[in-house]
């Protein structure tokens, strides 16, 4: 188990490397952004291993890579946004999202009554389970700049 989960937290630091390179930051920023994603998808990883829904453990998740954001926020004097949108990049729903296409093609394709039921129960199973995740990632990483304003929106620039 934790050979997986240390698997898992490597090949989402090198996902978000490929995320955070994009916007061009500093490479401080870069290296703390893979520690995020490594930190936060194998947190999220232990968790859903554990027993726990993947919307939960992806709220949990979020908040942990908001937390640490903040943190490195402060000490790497860059903003938090810089280290945590690449970190939760990989955690990013696409296999549900693309069920979901899927099914409403595969819906509109067919003729069969019993075959069109089970393709919108899809849709929906799949379209809701995205729409969590998705929501939990926004309001997990938004949360700890909610609680903690003034550490969140302070000057982090050095002159």
């Amino acid at each position: 188990m934790i050979r997986l989960v240390l698997v898992d937290g490597l090949l989402a630091a090198i996902a978000a490397i490929g995320f955070a390179v994009i916007s061009n930051p500093p490479r401080k920023a870069i290296f703390v952004s893979a520690i995020l994603a490594a930190l936060g998808h194998s947190l999220r990883f232990f968790l859903i291993k554990s027993g726990l829904d993947i919307s939960l453990s992806t709220f949990v998740a979020a908040t942990f890579i908001g937390l640490l954001s903040i943190l490195f926020a402060r000490i790497i004097h860059c903003p938090a946004e810089v280290f945590s949108f690449p970190s939760l990049l990989p955690m990013i729903p696409g296999m549900f999202a693309y069920r979901t296409i899927l099914s409403v093609i595969r819906f509109m394709q067919n003729s069969d009554v019993i075959k069109s039921q089970q393709f919108m129960m899809d849709f929906f199973h799949n379209g809701m389970t995205t729409l969590f995740i998705l929501l939990a990632l926004v309001v997990g990483v938004s949360l700890p700049i909610l609680f903690f304003p003034k550490l969140s929106f302070s000057v982090t620039r050095k002159y």
